[in-house]
């Protein structure tokens, strides 16, 4: 494949890229009156969309900007098991008789079991952890719909300043994601 180096920079480079900086990135491009995104709207006939100041908007604009930040990070996860996977499989399964859409159903899906389960876990951690994207986009809002659990600790940490009740929040997400680790190594079989 050609120019394969330079997707795979591509496609990753938003997960190595600051926090702050794609965040801020992003909410200039989301901007309601100067925002690229609704100025190239514009050219479709497409009227101003209040990005991070209508609560539906709000929370596209913020999984729009987690899933181009992870999206290459997954995807390297994945292309490191589609390369662990025996090319012999596919060979056999080839003089069998097996065609693209049979081998990719019955090798490729279940040699990626545990790659899928994996992302799963480090996504479901990484949302439950989710803090930068939402506290720069919007703080939380509007009317809190794009709070998270760790941006509801944080303020009620250290705006309401009630640290009992926010190391409760934290107790509770540690469990949370203890629990998810625990049943994706038990229902990949490996623990041991």
């Amino acid at each position: 494949v050609k120019m394969k180096s330079f997707f795979r920079i591509a496609f990753f480079m938003p997960a190595i890229t600051a926090l702050v900086a794609s965040s801020i990135i992003f909410m200039i491009m989301l901007d309601e009156n100067y925002g690229l995104v609704n100025y190239l709207l514009s050219f479709v006939g497409i009227d101003p969309i209040a990005w991070l100041s209508d609560p539906f908007w709000a929370k596209v604009a913020l999984m729009a900007a987690i899933t181009w930040r992870w999206t290459g990070y997954n995807m390297v996860i994945f292309l490191a098991g589609l390369q662990n996977i025996p090319g012999s499989l596919y060979e056999a399964a080839e003089m069998d008789g097996a065609g693209k859409l049979r081998q990719f159903l019955y090798i490729t899906v279940p040699q990626l079991k545990p790659i899928f389960l994996f992302t799963f876990v480090l996504s479901t951690i990484g949302t439950l952890q989710l803090f930068d994207e939402p506290y720069i986009l919007t703080e939380g809002g509007p009317n809190n719909s794009t709070l998270t659990i760790t941006l509801y600790l944080y303020q009620n940490g250290f705006r309401y300043f009630d640290f009992g009740y926010a190391s409760a929040i934290a107790y509770v997400l540690v469990l949370i994601i203890g629990v998810l680790s625990w049943a994706q190594m038990k229902w990949a079989g490996e623990d041991k």
